[in-house]
């Protein structure tokens, strides 16, 4: 017995020791730069590497992260920094006219890749709204980048999405700040016998989002064009691999609409985590994991269904 225990604790400090040798010797996550590029587009950048990674946020709302959100960013960015890719984020462009389209601001962040980036990208992420305007771009550009990830995405919004979204951005843009607050609660506690606790919450949020740096005007352009996108039509012409990443409790981006849109893409292969919400799936630790052993490993060349289970 008191040889196990010796055995036990020596190997206890083995693990110790090495797990202590790997926090030192690890690099420290690069703080932020932020600044603004020509065409008006505010961004942030990790630099990481040689390799670029264009990150393109959800919606509705378009705010450069605070310095302390950015901070957090960084570690859940880390994955794709360690991997060497210097990681670009940009908000959408400011006053955008009513109309505005999703195929619009895929333009605007072409743009950004043509003028900005260097003329091509190695990875393009989207989530939400950001993963509409991805796979847009994608459909019209796909010179610009070598792969795509979409992160709660599917070739439309559902239609309790759709109502949802749209109280959300009704409301923030109308600078009503707490209904706003409750709206984005919805997803988590959705339904009539929730709507006191929304009310009672919705001022907490709402706090933060009057906090951002939105314009107001442009959530709603925002909201309209998320609602009225249909990418029925421009998946097939999508020639880069695609990998589709879903929640199949996401009421927003339902897994049924996730895998047509699989089924859409010449080359795309489609990861569901079948416990988790859109928002748990969205903050998932595994996502930058699937996306980069997507990156890594070999391409699609027939439309692939993956089912990844756990509670992610």
């Amino acid at each position: 017995m008191r040889l196990t225990r010796t055995v036990l604790t020596s190997m206890a400090a083995v693990a110790l020791a090495a797990i202590i040798l790997r926090a030192a010797t690890r690099r420290p996550v690069p703080a932020a730069q932020t600044g603004t590029f020509a065409n008006g587009m505010r961004y942030a950048v990790w630099d990481g590497g040689d390799k670029t990674l264009l990150a393109i946020m959800g919606g509705p709302g378009s705010a450069l992260p605070s310095p302390r959100e950015l901070a957090m960013m960084a570690g859940s960015l880390r994955p794709y920094l360690d991997d060497g890719f210097t990681v670009w984020t940009a908000t959408r462009r400011r006053g955008m006219p009513t109309g505005y389209s999703v195929a619009d601001m895929a333009a605007d962040y072409a743009e950004v890749i043509e003028t900005e980036l260097g003329g091509k990208v190695d990875v393009v992420v989207g989530e939400e709204l950001g993963g509409l305007i991805a796979l847009q771009l994608a459909a019209d550009r796909p010179e610009l980048l070598d792969r795509l990830a979409v992160v709660r995405t599917a070739w439309q919004i559902t239609e309790w999405g759709k109502d949802a979204d749209g109280r959300f951005g009704e409301a923030l843009s109308a600078g009503r700040f707490s209904d706003a607050g409750a709206a984005v609660l919805e997803e988590i506690v959705p339904g009539p016998s929730w709507a006191t606790l929304r009310r009672s919450l919705g001022p907490l949020i709402g706090r933060w989002l009057a906090t951002r740096d939105y314009d107001l005007a442009d959530v709603l352009v925002e909201t309209r064009a998320e609602q009225a996108y249909d990418g029925r039509a421009a998946l097939p012409r999508i020639d880069v691999p695609v990998l589709i990443v879903v929640g199949g409790k996401d009421r927003v981006f339902a897994p049924a609409l996730a895998a047509e849109t699989a089924e859409l893409i010449p080359r795309s292969r489609l990861v569901e985590y079948p416990t988790a919400n859109g928002l748990r799936t969205a903050s998932s630790p595994q996502v930058p994991r699937d996306v980069l052993a997507f990156v890594h490993g070999p391409a699609p060349t027939a439309s692939a269904r993956e089912a990844t289970f756990g509670s992610r």
